[in-house]
């Protein structure tokens, strides 16, 4: 049996493409080493797909990006432009078919397509798709999105995309390659990041700005919420397909999901969880004699909670980084084994302290409750939780896999009913006006009004009509 060994919650995919305008030039090495920096959105599966002379060729396979590629397997995608993706499933089991990018070859040509994010409205369109006779070998919505555009490919591409991009609704950070050109696009809510990076004699596609640092990309700038751009040999082409609607960028994105290098519509990821630290001291904090954070999204906050209280801060937790998302546990007794197998205590270091242990969030629990009992063990003298985001008390129908309602513990308990069965000796989360404080850019006078972002899983107020939640209660 394969167990989910993190109590959090996990972002579905990235997304990378490199067009060179050199033909010369391989673009599938680059790409490979792109999404090993998007490794952290995805280690179930990873592909890539490169075109050349019109001719799309791709592989993929599960596992991680490096258990996956090879020389060998690298040399057999040639060509000038290609695009790659790395999963964590959400809508879609884990297997192979699922995995991306998806190809399409048909009379007109041939496209390749790379997808973060989830449709809203998946099933509908499948559904028109298969009474038009289209068939599925996967139950990804990015299938839905590769045929969609095939079917009206013969409208041309631009026309193909946008109607393609107006049909369907929810949330994407979309890559697109085909014959001659590497495309892109964002939903009208910003809610999945995409970014454009320059590259000698080249451009990059990527969800992330650490992915344009990692293979010696400049940074130019976030792709707009509604934005469709396509990157051929003699030029960048930028459209908007939608009326202008609310910005509402996924908040945890900041919180959790994106690494701490990157910049995402101009908020410094890094900085922004420094700031929910010094927040969460404002508002909640207390003599302690040290602060821990929870490896890794917790340290930067845990460092900003220091600074505001002037608690020291201290590494009084380690993090096996050898375990992975999953691990294989045959009984109950070794699941929960195994679970200890991830954090560890430095004991010389909270030996008789009041500790304030600073986590991202708190999903189900299990890993707060395990922290706070090893946490005691190792002589800790009180242990406070402070969490940098919300109570999570509703699920996400845009990209990130969250357990059902029921299983959500902010949803079915209190505040101190949560911190009795954690064991704790306090708990206290981050406000929203505080989450959104920590969120308002240092770059720029925008308001977080300006910015606009998705706090559904915190509210329960989503910035699109979505599903019923039958099937998460």
């Amino acid at each position: 049996m394969i167990v989910n060994n993190e109590d959090k919650f996990h972002e579905e995919c990235g997304v990378f493409g490199i067009f060179y305008t050199d033909h010369k030039k391989e673009a599938a090495p680059l790409v490979y080493y792109g999404l090993f920096s998007l490794q952290h959105r995805g280690q179930e599966s990873a592909g890539i797909a490169a075109v050349q002379d019109g001719v799309i060729e791709m592989r993929k396979g599960m596992g991680l990006v490096g258990d996956i590629f090879n020389h060998e397997i690298l040399s057999q995608l040639n060509g000038s432009a290609a695009i790659g993706h790395v999963r964590y499933s959400t809508h879609g089991s884990s297997c192979i078919e699922n995995a991306q990018p998806f190809v399409s070859r048909f009379k007109l040509g041939s496209i390749a397509v790379a997808h973060n994010g989830t449709l809203t409205n998946a099933n509908v369109v499948r559904e028109l798709l298969e009474d038009a006779g289209i068939g599925f070998t996967s139950s990804s919505d990015s299938e839905v999105i590769v045929n969609l555009i095939a079917k009206n490919y013969k409208k041309g591409l631009e026309r193909a995309l946008t109607d393609t991009i107006q049909f369907v609704k929810g949330s994407y950070a979309l890559l697109v390659l085909t014959g001659d050109a590497m495309v892109g696009a964002r939903d009208p809510n910003g809610i999945r990041p995409l970014c454009l990076g320059r590259l000698d004699g080249g451009w990059i596609l990527a969800s992330e700005s650490c992915a344009i640092d990692a293979v010696g990309g400049k940074f130019v700038r976030d792709i707009e919420p509604g934005e469709l751009i396509i990157i051929n040999k003699d030029q960048v082409l930028s459209f908007i397909f939608s009326e202008k609607t609310r910005r509402a960028a996924c908040s945890f994105e900041y919180i959790y999901f994106a690494r701490p290098d990157s910049v995402i519509d101009g908020i410094d990821v890094y900085e922004a969880r420094i700031r929910a630290g010094e927040i969460l001291g404002r508002e909640s904090g207390l003599q302690a004699d040290l602060v821990v954070g929870v490896p890794d999204s917790g340290i930067p906050a845990a460092i900003g909670y220091g600074r505001a209280t002037g608690t020291p801060f201290g590494m009084g937790i380690v993090k096996n980084k050898y375990v992975g998302r999953t691990f294989i546990a045959p009984d109950q007794a070794i699941r929960e084994k195994a679970v200890s197998i991830k954090h560890f205590v430095i004991r010389s270091e909270v030996k008789g302290k009041r500790v304030v242990l600073i986590d991202d969030s708190i999903v189900r629990g299990t890993t707060s409750r395990h922290l706070v009992s090893i946490l005691k063990e190792a002589g800790a003298k009180e242990v406070h939780i402070r969490i940098c985001s919300p109570p999570v008390r509703f699920p996400c129908y845009f990209g990130i896999d969250t357990p059902h309602r029921k299983d959500l513990i902010s949803n079915i308990n209190s505040v101190t009913e949560l911190c009795t069965s954690l064991g704790a000796d306090s708990l206290a989360f981050i406000s929203v006006d505080g989450l959104l404080e920590s969120l308002a850019s240092l770059d720029t006078a925008q308001s977080t009004q300006e910015h606009g972002f998705c706090l559904g899983c915190f509210t329960g107020e989503y910035p699109i009509p979505v599903p019923g939640e039958n099937e998460n209660q």
